[in-house]
């Protein structure tokens, strides 16, 4: 009897010291899923946010490049018809012809329909003459200085931003209040020839659980040329947490990701051209841009 006493006392003992070990096993587990999932959600987002700001600013013709479907016969106001007109505005700088003949010109008017542009030309042009575009937006990433421009706590930017000759406007808000709705990064998109800009909802949230104590995310370095400022560099903050609590802790765990030198490529190098006197490849803020920043 003694020793079966011994023998269950050593039995139940080990059987502990094993479920111990195991239920610490369960609780790592889990506090390296949470910290796993966390981790996932704030790489994506910062990867996306690197792709779009790296792009911001590029310029792009819907259709692609297009041709004058009419000629210029003389020199001055004229105003040719064009296989598409598609992703013009006025105020844009187009590249017509090429050779000895290329020109870039400035629109003072853009019809639809039929579809044509106006502007001074200083050479003659044929009918099926090239047109294309080049250069970039100054304010490809909006300006903190311009009305409604971009802030700690809400990026704005616009351009060809995923390569596809559609120019769209993408504003990303870092709501890091402490109210109900605070602790989501949310992308809102829109084509920059929309009329409205739509209001946040859920299906907005880019990224959950960011950590709630009211901090910016987003920093920017700027350079003026004149009347112009260029976002050349964004700074990016983004702290979150787990979306349950740690079981060994009860707390939540929190990670920060920075990335301190995002830039905008197509911003940086119009910056330069213009920096070193090249203005014909600045493109102005298209007139619809200014709708949709407030």
């Amino acid at each position: 009897m003694l020793e079966l006493l011994i023998t269950t006392a050593v039995l139940v003992t080990v059987s502990g010291i094993v479920m111990t070990g195991i239920h610490g096993m369960a609780m790592a587990q889990s506090t390296l899923q949470n910290r796993t999932e966390m981790h996932a959600n704030v790489r994506s987002a910062t990867e996306l946010l690197q792709q779009e700001i790296g792009q911001a600013g590029r310029v792009a013709l819907g259709a692609g490049p297009t041709t004058l479907t009419s000629a210029v016969t003389a020199i001055g106001t004229a105003s040719p018809t064009v296989a598409s007109a598609a992703g013009m505005f006025v105020g844009e700088q187009l590249v017509i012809d090429a050779g000895a003949n290329e020109e870039t010109v400035t629109l003072t008017a853009v019809t639809a329909s039929p579809a044509s542009i106006t502007a001074v030309f200083v050479n003659t042009h044929s009918s099926g003459a090239a047109v294309w575009v080049e250069g970039a937006f100054a304010s490809g990433i909006v300006p903190t200085t311009a009305t409604n421009g971009s802030t700690g706590n809400v990026l704005k930017l616009y351009g060809d931003i995923n390569d596809d000759g559609n120019m769209v406007y993408v504003e990303y808000t870092c709501d890091t209040s402490t109210d109900a709705n605070g602790g989501n990064l949310y992308r809102n998109v829109m084509s920059v020839g929309a009329a409205s800009k739509p209001a946040l909802t859920p299906a907005m949230i880019l990224l959950p659980n960011l950590y709630e104590d009211g901090s910016a995310c987003f920093t920017y370095q700027q350079k003026t040329i004149g009347t112009d400022t260029y976002v050349v560099d964004v700074a990016i903050t983004l702290t979150v947490q787990t979306q349950v609590q740690d079981q060994q802790t009860g707390a939540y765990q929190t990670e920060t990701k920075a990335l301190l030198n995002v830039s905008p490529r197509n911003v940086f190098e119009v910056w330069e051209m213009v920096s070193g006197g090249t203005t014909n490849r600045l493109q102005p803020m298209p007139s619809s841009i200014p709708t949709l920043l407030p």
